[in-house]
């Protein structure tokens, strides 16, 4: 594909990581790509980091930020969407790293009537404080070094980030929506249009992303497999809390058992009723 694509990296409270996954794009060897961060209410000090970054990231960085009313991720990346001018959009979260050639295999791989999803490796903890406390960039490492990483117990596996031409394999799971993540998703923006966005009904940490794969199948949006292709580095973090889930998976079954396509408060409650938020380029 050509054009402008829209990474949408969604953000609450966690610089370092942030600071780590904005300079792994600033690398990018595709520099046809704009940044809006999507900011679930965090304090002053991720505006301030992302300030640092302006004009250093693509053609364009972005931050949109609603006030902090517990996880909010599904409206937040909303308000992003609407923020964003990129006929594509990879969604990334903020503590995941890119190797260089994210964006350009993202655009190799996008085909219309298709979303991408992607996979990544799990560093541990004592690695990821190593990588932030010394600015590592995994996002360079040789296959040497993950594979020392992995014998060390530092990352849960190595295959992943390997590459492999997986042609027509990639089309196995067109319609399965089971294992995909928001943490590294690419969806054309008319696509996103037709389910109306991510469902801010779901409120809490879970299952917004499956619900949306859930949608967009539905609308006819087949599932194509970026894995081995388009690996990200997921820093480790503490445990989300959890306490909205069994509602979440209610939510979601609920989705599954019926006909929806479009979210119950998606990108078009929004227009109709934007609340306080700040978008700043």
């Amino acid at each position: 594909m050509a054009g402008l694509i829209s990474v949408i990296v969604s953000t609450y409270n966690h610089e370092d990581a942030l600071d780590a996954v904005l300079r792994s794009l600033a690398a990018q060897s595709d520099k046809n790509f704009e940044v809006v961060v999507a900011d679930d209410g965090s304090g002053s000090r991720t505006a301030a980091l992302i300030e640092t970054w302006q004009g250093n990231v693509g053609r364009r960085l972005a931050h949109v930020w609603h006030e902090d009313q517990g996880f909010r991720a599904a409206e937040i990346r909303n308000r992003a969407i609407l923020a964003a001018r990129g006929a594509y959009c990879i969604f990334l979260d903020g503590d995941c790293i890119v190797r260089p050639d994210f964006v350009a295999i993202h655009r190799r791989l996008a085909q219309p009537g298709y979303f991408v999803t992607g996979n990544r490796v799990l560093l541990s903890r004592e690695l990821t404080e190593k990588v932030l406390r010394e600015g590592l960039t995994p996002e360079i490492w040789s296959v040497a070094d993950w594979f020392r990483q992995r014998w060390r117990g530092g990352v849960n596996r190595v295959m992943a980030l390997l590459r492999l031409p997986l042609g027509p394999v990639r089309y196995v799971r067109q319609r399965q929506w089971q294992g995909a993540r928001s943490c590294n998703l690419a969806v054309w923006r008319s696509d996103l249009d037709r389910v109306d966005g991510f469902d801010a009904a779901y409120s809490g940490w879970g299952k917004e992303d499956s619900d949306i794969i859930v949608r967009l199948l539905r609308a006819g949006v087949r599932r194509k497999d970026g894995t081995f292709a388009t690996a990200v580095v997921h820093l480790w973090h503490k445990e989300a809390d959890r306490r909205w889930l069994p509602e979440n998976e209610r939510k979601l079954s609920n989705v599954i058992g019926s006909n929806a396509i479009k979210a119950q408060r998606g990108l078009s409650a929004l227009k109709a009723a934007p609340s306080k938020t700040m978008a700043r380029d």
